[in-house]
């Protein structure tokens, strides 16, 4: 096979841009040799199911999918009746990067919470949660939460708790995007469980392609009785791996319980992530107090691994020809800088340096 691309190119556009940590191609290359039974009746997806109890708790059941779409439609479309609407943050996922699916693909109506941190709170959750009854009004049946959230913040366990909470008492279910929640954990420093089951989560999208896997996510169900069908609505969305043993094993992998002191892969990976963020923002912070870093501003707290600013005009689409990143509002010059596993000391250093030199 001949490299296509310059292997020195380094980018803060998206986690997805990484490589495959090396310990996840040597377990899809363990698990390739000889027959699997396809659709999931493997042994790896059966090992599967019992990581994820390890993790979730014992009630816990996974439905490997392809991609963070497909597990957000999918897992949603199992909680809601066709006349069910779901809450989210105006910033969630679901309702502005997915193409239109949720809508689309599972007929869900997304009933959008403006947020300036990218996370809801009961109070704002009110905004919409009304109007059940109402024959005129798509019923509110589901809040739907990001962990870490679009914008890089954390919800803590109360606050999932209290979402938690309040959607139950009035009737609704609790979902959570998690295509970085091992971010998420990682920075909080709790087992996965701690927000998520104990918190009262009831579905969630468990995420692998942003920490290091080929291509690999879960639907995760906490609550059986919040879901329904996710046999059905997998294959109906065509998000049923015959080969499915590949992206149990990659989960596998990843979460595989560990005895080694830094923890399971998908914590040593998040860790560096959050790390590398944390390194380039203190970066330029140091810049912008000793004056070689000028008219640089931050728009959000570093929590886990995605640095979010403000650049004066002209210098991201300079700081581009050297490092891809995306403008996350172009109207207020704001940028958002995403760090990965493989993500390195000397990539930040020279990431900041170039700022500095063109502030």
């Amino acid at each position: 096979m001949t490299i296509l691309h310059d292997t020195a190119v380094r980018g803060f556009a998206s986690d997805n841009y990484s490589g495959v940590h090396p310990e996840i191609l040597a377990a899809i290359a363990a698990a390739n040799d000889g027959h699997q039974i396809a659709y999931g009746e493997d042994a790896y997806t059966a090992r599967l199911q019992e990581v994820f109890a390890h993790h979730f708790g014992a009630g816990a059941q996974a439905f490997p999918v392809f991609n963070g779409t497909g597990a957000n439609v999918t897992g949603l479309q199992s909680m809601l009746p066709r006349w069910g609407a779901v809450i989210a943050a105006s910033t969630a996922h679901i309702n502005v990067d997915e193409g239109g699916a949720p809508e689309r693909v599972a007929g869900i109506k997304i009933l959008n919470v403006p947020t300036d941190d990218g996370k809801l709170t009961p109070e704002l959750v009110d905004r919409e949660a009304w109007g059940w009854g109402d024959e005129h009004r798509a019923q509110p049946l589901v809040v739907s939460i990001t962990q870490s959230t679009e914008l890089g913040t954390l919800y803590t366990p109360g606050e999932i708790k209290a979402l938690a909470d309040h959607a139950h008492e009035r009737g609704m279910r609790l979902h959570l995007d998690g295509a970085r929640i091992s971010n998420a954990a990682a920075a909080l420093d709790l087992p996965l469980r701690a927000f998520t089951t104990d918190a009262g989560v009831d579905v969630l999208s468990f995420g692998g392609t942003k920490n290091g896997a080929l291509g690999g996510e879960a639907v995760v169900v906490l609550d059986p009785e919040a879901s329904d069908g996710l046999l059905f609505l997998r294959k109906l969305n065509m998000q049923l791996a015959s080969k499915m043993r590949f992206i149990s094993a990659q989960l596998i992998a990843l979460l595989e319980p560990s005895t080694d002191p830094a923890g399971e892969l998908y914590l040593r990976n998040a860790r560096h992530a959050n790390a590398m963020a944390a390194r380039l923002r203190a970066g330029v912070e140091a810049g912008i107090a000793d004056g070689s870093i000028a008219g640089v501003a931050f728009s959000q707290p570093t929590q886990s691994n995605g640095v979010f600013a403000t650049l004066p005009v002209g210098v991201a689409d300079e700081l581009r020809k050297a490092f891809r990143f995306y403008d996350w509002d172009a109207s207020k010059n704001e940028v958002r800088w995403m760090c990965s596993f493989d993500t390195t000391e000397d990539d930040v250093d020279a990431f900041v340096a170039e700022l500095a030199r063109l502030t």
